[in-house]
């Protein structure tokens, strides 16, 4: 990649893969392409030898359970129709295996779903409905924390630090940290940026600090690959190199065309993310706004420079920027971190992105000024127009259900999200009353435009709109 000429990655691409895409861009490509090799990230480089597949289809074939994408969520959804309901659920997937999201998010496991704060659900829904919310959402935390200790995935269950950068996001802090212990019951507190200092890092940035405890940060690719062993052993099928290029429903029997023949199911449960292409199905075309993410990791830190930075622990941080960065020290002492950055695919290779995670390495770590970089890539997020994700069946008339809209804070509900759409696809959701939460009871809806009514008119002006607020957060976040 141009913006890397000194990029040390070990490639787990075999001759018969086809290059990775550094442009592609889920918003204009026809599809994620067919049997792509994994972006040029720390974790596939690290992750080791992956798991055994069941190869692309070949033929046609006949199917219970259709999963699409063969991330932390279409594994896990096919790991619990097993485990659970007794379904060996079909899994598609475009390109590798995990080779979305999985291997190219921050790995860090928060106890959070969606872009919105436990504040902003009280705003929206009411204290009721935040309570049980956080129920849900705290319990799916604790699923995944439970699977992180029976996959080798690096986990570190060290809790997060929410860092505020400016003084003038302390008060912020104080009142999330303060509802978060009155009101959903969590021994969240603040420290101050003495104490991240002395007992965490020295983030130069910090003015003060909300501490959660919970918080696992994980080696997101290990883990995944650990889940698809787990699903294979019980039975589902995982197909690399078979991306959906066709759908079309007979008589109730959804018929996908992959390159090598067409699958026909009686239900299809669609997880792809980030990596949603528009021409997939009119259920989800145009009901997500893909983000990009830039990540990077330094060569392993020197015991000087681990003494001048003062790392004491590998707890993962985020700031307050509404375009957070998100860091820390991983295993084998390199640092990550990552942030928002190009809007576009076709922008990605510009060095500009690259330079905006350096810069802020040199103000959080001045002593890692100019340190090597020996990875650097980015990966799609998916953002639901409303902040919050979707784990439902969007038309009672279609037997399709999805599992997205995370937001980047996927890493552990995902997994969640896939035993949830597990029992709604084996018909377990009926007269429950968890399943009255928003984030199951509606559809993803099209764009809200400035306060707008919501239509899919606005989704040409989506990208428009994300370069304008760009700027604005820049502004508030750095200025105001």
């Amino acid at each position: 990649m141009a913006a890397l000429p000194d990029l040390n990655f070990t490639s787990l691409a075999t001759p018969s893969q086809r290059p990775y895409d550094p442009q592609y861009d889920p918003l204009v490509a026809p599809d994620p392409g067919v049997g792509r090799a994994y972006a040029p990230t720390y974790w596939v480089a690290s992750a080791g030898t992956p798991p055994d597949d069941d190869g692309p289809i070949m033929q046609d074939t006949d199917a219970d359970v259709v999963i699409i994408g063969s991330g932390s969520t279409g594994i896990s959804t096919a790991l619990y129709l097993a485990q659970e309901h007794g379904i060996r659920a079909l899994v598609l997937e475009a390109n590798v295996s995990a080779w979305g999201c999985s291997s190219r998010s921050g790995g860090q496991g928060q106890n959070a779903s969606g872009r919105l704060s436990r504040s902003q659900w009280i705003e929206r829904w009411g204290l009721d409905v935040a309570k049980k919310l956080d129920t849900e959402i705290r319990t799916g935390f604790e699923n995944f924390k439970q699977l992180t200790t029976g996959i080798d995935c690096e986990a570190f269950d060290g809790g997060h630090l929410y860092v505020a950068h400016r003084p003038e996001k302390l008060d912020y802090l104080r009142n999330e940290t303060r509802l978060k212990r009155e009101t959903f019951g969590y021994d969240t507190r603040m420290l101050s940026a003495e104490e991240v200092r002395r007992d965490y890092c020295d983030e130069r940035e910090t003015v003060g600090a909300m501490l959660e405890p919970e918080g696992v940060g994980i080696h997101p690719l290990k883990f995944t690959f650990g889940l698809i062993r787990k699903a294979r052993a019980l039975g589902a099928k995982v197909h690399p190199g078979s991306p959906v290029q066709g759908w079309t429903t007979l008589n109730g029997i959804h018929h996908l065309q992959t390159p090598g023949g067409t699958v026909r199911a009686k239900r299809v449960v669609v997880c792809t993310g980030g990596y949603t292409g528009q021409g997939l199905n009119p259920l989800v075309k145009n009901k997500l706004m893909p983000i990009l993410s830039n990540s990077v990791v330094t060569r392993p830190l020197t015991d000087a420079e681990l003494a001048a930075t003062n790392f004491r622990s590998r707890t993962f941080l985020t700031d307050t920027r509404t375009l957070r960065f998100y860091y820390r020290l991983l295993e084998g002492n390199r640092l990550q971190l990552g942030s928002r950055s190009s809007v576009t695919g076709a922008d990605a290779e510009d060095p500009a992105h690259l330079k905006l995670l350096t810069d802020a390495i040199a103000r959080k770590f001045p002593p890692l000024t100019d340190i090597k970089i020996d990875y650097s890539w980015w990966g799609w997020v998916d953002v639901s127009h409303d902040m919050m994700p979707r784990i439902t069946r969007p038309d009672p008339a279609q037997s399709v259900w999805y599992a997205v809209g995370y937001g980047g804070n996927g890493v552990s509900f995902s997994t969640w999200a896939g035993k949830r759409i597990a029992e709604r696809v084996a018909g377990k959701d009926n007269g429950r009353e968890v399943f009255n939460l928003p984030i199951y009871t509606t559809p993803l809806e099209y764009p809200n435009m400035f306060g707008l009514v919501r239509s899919e008119n606005f989704a040409p002006f989506r990208r428009f709109g994300q370069r304008f607020l760009y700027k604005w957060y820049w502004l508030r976040d750095e200025k105001l």
